[in-house]
This record gives C-alpha cells, sequence and structure tokens, in this order.
C-alpha cells in the first residue's frame, strides 16, 4: 500500500472531501484555465474550427506526468463546446459490453473521456478502433458456433484520452487521435498565480509573498499546490488568525518537511539510498524499487518525472545517476568514499 505524501499526484478517489475539492477548484473555460499557453491556443483553433463546420472535435489524447491538469483540460473543451462529457478510466471499462454502454448512451457532439486510457483492455481497444474511426461498434452475441456479430451506429462523439505512459499505448490506437498534445510543468509564476485564484475560492487570505514561497514547493505542479495551500490553510485556522502569511508558510512547510526544491522525506529517501549504496553510478530502475520499498511504477510516475525536470536525476543507457546538484542539495560530499551526510 502507498505511503500518504503530501506531494502525492494522484486523487484518493475515497476521500470525498479531496474529491470535492479537486472539482471545486478547476477551472471551467480557458479564460479561468492557468498556464498551458501554447496548448490552449492549439485547442482554440480546434474547437472554433470544428464549431463553425458543426462537427464533432476530433478525437484527442492529452498526456504527461500526473496532476497537471488533464481531467482539467478534457471538462474545459467540453465546455468550450458546449458539449456533455462523460468521465471514466481505462480500468473501469473491463469488457467491450461496458464500452458499448457508455458509447450508445452518448449524444451527437458528446464527449467521452477515459483517463488512464493506457490501461485499457486489448479486447477493448479493438472495439474501440471502429467506434473512433466509423462511429460503428461490433458487438459478440452468444458463444460458440451459434455466435454471431452485430454492428451497432454510435453518436458522433468526441474521445479525449488521458495517459501519464503514452508508449503503453498500442500504436494503432494512438494513430487514430487526430490531437495529441503533451501538457508541461508549469512554471513558479503560474503556480503562484494559480495559488492565488484558490485562495480566492477557498476565502482564504494569502499574501503575494506566501504564495511565491509556496509556488516554489509544490513541484510545478496545480494539484499539489492546492493540496499545500490546503493544508498550509488548516495551519493558519489552528495557530493563527487564518491570514496565510509568511511566517505561517514557512512554519507549516517546515511541519510539512517539504525543502525548498518541494522535496518531501520520500523524495530524499530515494536520493540517499542511490547514493549510499552506488554513489554517482547508473542504477537500474528495478534495484532502486528494491532499495527503497516502492513499486518501479510508483518510481516513474510520482518520483522520477520531477526529480529529472529540476536535475537530481538524469537517465543514462545503463540507469538512473544521481548528479552533482543532488549532492549539493543534500549537503553531501562527493568526493567522501563513505557518502556521508555533512552537517
Amino acid at each position: 500500500m502507498a505511503v500518504e505524501r503530501i506531494i502525492n499526484t494522484s486523487i484518493d478517489d475515497d476521500d470525498p472531501q479531496e474529491v470535492e475539492l479537486e472539482v471545486t477548484l478547476r477551472p471551467k473555460d480557458f479564460a479561468n484555465y492557468i498556464g498551458q499557453e501554447r496548448l490552449k491556443q492549439n485547442l482554440k483553433l480546434s474547437i472554433e474550427a470544428a464549431k463553425k463546420r458543426g462537427e464533432p472535435l476530433d478525437h484527442i489524447l492529452l498526456y504527461g506526468p500526473p496532476g497537471l491538469g488533464k481531467t482539467t483540460m478534457a471538462s474545459v473543451i467540453a465546455n468550450e463546446m458546449g458539449a456533455q462529457i462523460r468521465i471514466t478510466s481505462g480500468p473501469a471499462i473491463d469488457r467491450a459490453g461496458d464500452l458499448a454502454s457508455l458509447l450508445t448512451n452518448l449524444q451527437d457532439g458528446d464527449i467521452l473521456f477515459i483517463d488512464e486510457i493506457h490501461r485499457l483492455n486489448r479486447s477493448v481497444e479493438e472495439v474501440l478502433y471502429s467506434a473512433m474511426e466509423d462511429y460503428k461498434i461490433d458487438i459478440m452475441l452468444g458463444k460458440g458456433p451459434s455466435a454471431r456479430s452485430l454492428r451497432l451506429d454510435v453518436p458522433k462523439f468526441t474521445l479525449i484520452g488521458a495517459t501519464t505512459r503514452t508508449g503503453a499505448l498500442a500504436a494503432p490506437l494512438r494513430d487514430r487521435f487526430g490531437l495529441v498534445h503533451r501538457l508541461e510543468f508549469y512554471t513558479p509564476e503560474e503556480i503562484a498565480e494559480i495559488i492565488v485564484r484558490a485562495a480566492g475560492i477557498l476565502n482564504s487570505k494569502i499574501h503575494p509573498e506566501s504564495a511565491q514561497l509556496l509556488s516554489t514547493r509544490a513541484r510545478l505542479t496545480p494539484r499539489i499546490a492546492n493540496r499545500l495551500l490546503k493544508r498550509v490553510r488548516d495551519y493558519a485556522d489552528v495557530n493563527g488568525d487564518g491570514i496565510i502569511d509568511t511566517q505561517i508558510t514557512t512554519s507549516a512547510l517546515e511541519l510539512l518537511e517539504i525543502d525548498e526544491l518541494g522535496l518531501d522525506p520520500a523524495d530524499r529517501h530515494l536520493l540517499m539510498r542511490m547514493i549510499e549504496n552506488y554513489g554517482n553510478n547508473p542504477v537500474g530502475l528495478n534495484t532502486i524499487s528494491a532499495l527503497t520499498g516502492d513499486e518501479t511504477a510508483t518510481i516513474e510516475d510520482f518520483h522520477e518525472p520531477y526529480l529529472m525536470q529540476i536535475g537530481l536525476i538524469e537517465r543514462t543507457p545503463r540507469g538512473r545517476r544521481v548528479t552533482h546538484k543532488a549532492y549539493k542539495h543534500l549537503k553531501v560530499d562527493e568526493s567522501s568514499k563513505d557518502q556521508s551526510v555533512l552537517f
């Protein structure tokens, strides 16, 4: 079972408060969606063209690290198109019949959003091919010699798929998306703007300096920024007058053990295990998993993207390697044989 982390980019679907907070803070249109300017420009053009022709939007694949706003962007696209959106995930669609039920209950122009689309069952994928291309699905009725195929028409819908792993997506499925876009990490300035907007929605007063401070600890990810804001707001309500100032923010971050680069104890543990056991030599992913006790998928999805983005880890043909910047950040003597921490 995964350890709960403040900087975890996944949503706990079993926590109604977290789900409600996530939905409340999501922007509804491009005007309120901060960041991803190049992506927004491309999507605005495609949406305007589709609306002008009176046609459904091309199928869209959104990919990138978790927490950057793929689900939010899908909802914004639906609102900009004036369409209804149905949200599901790859693991939730077990059989072709489940997909058929989803598709036949859509209306022309509706949007079907499938999160973690790379985890779709292969048999479901094959049914999806014809639905995306011809707006028809083939369903097998019965089994054995009496089995027969039934072709059904489905509404002219738009599929928006989201994935953190484009490489895990089958090539025939990937090729059927007319628009393929990557969501990039945000800048600290954009994160600060997101924090100020979220604080306003939550009726919390935050000083600009505090928003800037939080933006440096949020790993360039809106979901983490919103989660940190909520924790700091709680700290301000209990230990202050509810106003989020620099002192309150600093104290809350110290309590949460989030350092100046946004690393939490789990990140520092991963880096230190690599340094203590292998120095700056390359380490395989399975070895890192054994050292930390985390699954390889957890390392690839939650640790590695940001650590690589800020230059603490680099990939080589032989494995992952800790960089000089990581030694400096952790205050480790790179020339020491035992790699002991400097105090």
